[in-house]
């Protein structure tokens, strides 16, 4: 028998065993070594060679990734590992470590129970790792750490004893405090601190495939003295085999991380808001294989022979090829055609997969990344919150017309794929949009539709998306329909920032029970009246409606919203969606024939009100900005903090970290076009950087009609802005 079938045999044996599975994630800054380590575990588990483990990446399945030498899809692996005499099944997923992916990670977190965290050892935590230790906290991932690259300490950097543990020390110590940090305010989670002295830390080099930890070390009789010999001398061969890295991490992971069976019944009522008197939150809770079928779908990939591929995390019931599953948002059902199992790039069939397993499922042709697919009709799960929202755009238009509707089905499915891709389809002009988390994230995204596609695309220059926002409070605006037999009257304020922050970490929808959504608004600084009022929440901005008894509003509310979110999609400036404001409808005259109320009479009215009162709350435009954080010699920070400010940016902050400076500062997105190419030839290619997306700010006044004008002319609208707008 093939060592892969006896692998998937023993997988398939151990998916009945709740107790026995652990869902992991692997997460980390970019270039910190999750994909070289994920490499050791599957030689430890007997699913590559030894020899090759560190250099095949075999999680990098795509052709893009082993060129750029960056994980841009997150990829799911199942293994087996002993512990303590028992056998344990691993779910694990390696994600990106590049900013410009963090979506899938955040897809992966809602997929496991516990998240072990790489840090390089050198570097120490970098912004993308409190990104992804935030984002496993707030799913209710437990976090463990590993710390990569301990030999550059040894050999690189000749460290003694005394220097190593304090650098390692430090390193503990950052990530301890982000996790203190996030986990103060939440109820459910004890003490989730890492500790070399209970096990959570462990310590090694992935590319050279030895690891220890506190327990490892009892058990092999080792010390970190042995080990600097031994690395010093270049007998890292023998380091492996007394101590291989792979045995250290499964054992840390069976350890420590929280089986199903323990974390569901904590998960559950964090992810999902559905009542938890219910039979199905009992079945989720207790993991229940027998329960209704509960599947959440973290992640939809395209195989060339089986079609789509869902791939999820199985919260209840047990998924067989032949059910009917209910997709959330959809009409009727799909039918599972077949249920898998992944072996990094490869999908094993298996006969079933039950409660507490990640699955691979085709046929449910409906499902999008985030979906909840289940064999009776329930409250969907929570919809999964992403961190940043896409700041650059590109056009991308067909090379040759014939392969228009193929260009038009691939843009669809990757926005499918990817719930952090926006694409708008122009289909009178043959032009899309793409808008993404970054020009390489848009760079990835369009190499593929020409390598696996083959559809020739043009693509134009990237383009920054912009905000439009109130900055103070306005008057009372009036609004009339076009027959003049309707009027709307609405003032426009601004939102407070934690407030805005509060709706974009998903903690305020309209999906929630109301009474919950106004105690959530209250506590982000909302008086108790206006929270009282909520009538929609649309992307960031809230409608209040403040009118008391006014005949027919009931019956005509909906176009009432319909005309609002038209206003907010486009903003009055430059067409550009609104953020953060708290619109409210104080008062409004109805005829009351219906069909003088129409769509074609409420709508305009409603959005002209809209409009007007953001002009008079003098609305302005805002443009996204990114921390960047640079790492380079010191001889070559003048030029690189020089590379910030010449781009308009800030430096907030220079500090001496090991042999390398560290400059950290923000700038606009729009100036940090090209900035890879700009930043090399200055430091002589020695500065290592890193950006990360941090909102938007208020452009300033000196720019704001320039750029204005610029959008308008770019968007084929009228050159002149509407005569009101006179603060500029």
């Amino acid at each position: 028998m093939g060592r892969r079938k006896k692998i998937v045999e023993q997988c398939e044996r151990l998916m009945d065993e709740p107790e026995q599975i652990r869902n992991i994630a692997i997460a980390a800054h970019v270039d910190h070594g999750k994909t070289t380590l994920t490499d050791n575990l599957l030689a430890g588990a007997g699913m590559i060679s030894d020899e090759t483990a560190g250099e095949q990446l075999a999680m990098d399945t795509e052709e893009d990734e082993q060129e750029r030498g960056i994980t841009i899809d997150a990829a799911n692996v199942s293994m087996t590992h002993e512990y303590e005499g028992d056998a344990h099944l691993v779910n694990l997923i390696d994600t990106p470590g590049h900013v410009d992916f963090g979506g899938d990670v955040t897809r992966a977190m809602r997929a496991v129970d516990g998240a072990l965290v790489v840090v390089d050892a050198v570097e120490g935590a970098m912004p993308q790792t409190e990104t992804v230790v935030r984002q496993a906290l707030r799913e209710g991932v437990k976090p463990a750490l590993f710390i990569n690259k301990v030999d550059r300490l040894i050999s690189e950097l000749q460290e003694g004893p005394e220097e190593m543990q304090q650098r390692l020390l430090g390193v503990i110590n950052e990530v301890n405090e982000l996790i203190r940090g996030m986990t103060e305010e939440m109820d459910d989670i004890d003490d989730w601190t890492v500790s070399v002295e209970d096990g959570t830390v462990g310590f090694g080099s992935a590319l050279y495939k030895w690891g220890v930890s506190m327990p490892s070390m009892q058990r092999t009789g080792m010390d970190f003295g042995d080990i600097m010999d031994l690395e010093r001398n270049d007998e890292r061969q023998e380091l492996h085999e007394r101590t291989p890295l792979s045995d250290v991490v499964l054992d840390m992971v069976c350890e420590h991380f929280p089986d199903p069976i323990e974390s569901q019944p904590r998960r559950i009522p964090r992810i999902w808001r559905g009542d938890d008197e219910s039979d199905i939150a009992e079945s989720m809770r207790l993991v229940d294989e027998d329960g209704e079928v509960v599947l959440m779908v973290t992640d939809i990939g395209v195989d060339p022979h089986a079609g789509e591929i869902a791939a999820g995390r199985v919260f209840s019931g047990t998924i067989e090829k032949g059910q009917d599953l209910y997709v959330s948002g959809t009409a009727g059902t799909n039918r599972v055609q077949s249920v898998g199992i992944y072996m990094g790039g490869e999908r094993e069939e298996v006969e079933h997969v039950p409660a507490g397993n990640i699955a691979a499922v085709t046929g449910l042709k409906d499902a999008i990344a985030g979906s909840t697919a289940s064999s009776t009709e329930m409250t969907p799960f929570e919809s999964i919150e992403h961190i940043s929202e896409p700041v650059i755009t590109k056009s991308v238009e067909a090379k040759n017309m014939d392969d228009l509707p193929k260009l038009i089905e691939t843009l669809q499915q990757v926005a499918k794929e990817d719930p952090t891709i926006r694409i708008e389809i122009n289909e009178d002009t043959g032009e899309h949009l793409i808008s993404g988390q970054g020009e390489l994230h848009l760079e990835v995204i369009t190499q593929r539709i020409e390598r696996n596609q083959g559809i020739p695309v043009n693509t134009g220059e990237p383009i920054v998306v912009y905000r439009e926002a109130p900055t103070q409070e306005s008057r009372e605006v009036e609004g009339r329909s076009p027959n003049n037999h309707n009027r709307f009257y609405i003032t426009v304020e601004q939102l407070s920032e934690d407030i805005v922050e509060t709706i974009q970490l998903g903690d305020v929808s309209m999906d929630m029970p109301e009474q919950e959504r106004r105690e959530a608004l209250q506590e982000a600084g909302m008086d108790k009246d206006t929270s009282q009022n909520v009538e929609d929440i649309h992307n960031t901005n809230v409608f209040i409606d403040d009118t008391k008894g006014i005949q027919h509003l009931n019956e005509t509310m909906e176009l009432v919203n319909e005309g609002l979110q038209e206003a907010l999609n486009d903003g009055p400036l430059a067409a550009e969606p609104v953020q953060g404001a708290l619109i409210r409808l104080h008062d409004a005259r109805l005829h009351e024939d219906a069909i003088h109320r129409g769509p074609a009479q409420v709508i305009p009215a409603v959005r002209q009100a809209v409009h007007n009162a953001l002009i008079d709350a003098q609305i302005k435009l805002l443009e996204p900005i990114q921390d960047v954080r640079i790492d380079v010699p010191t001889e070559h920070m003048g030029a690189a903090s020089g590379e910030i400010q010449g781009r308009r940016g800030r430096v907030d902050d220079m500090y001496q970290e090991g042999d390398l400076m560290v400059v950290e500062g923000i700038a606009p997105v729009d100036e940090m076009i090209g900035f890879s190419s700009d930043i090399r030839s200055a430091t002589e290619g020695r500065a290592s950087w890193n950006t990360e997306n941090a909102g938007f700010r208020v452009l300033s006044d000196s720019m704001q009609r320039e750029i204005i004008m610029e959008i308008r002319e770019r968007k084929g609208m009228k050159t002149e802005l509407p005569e009101t707008v006179d603060y500029f």
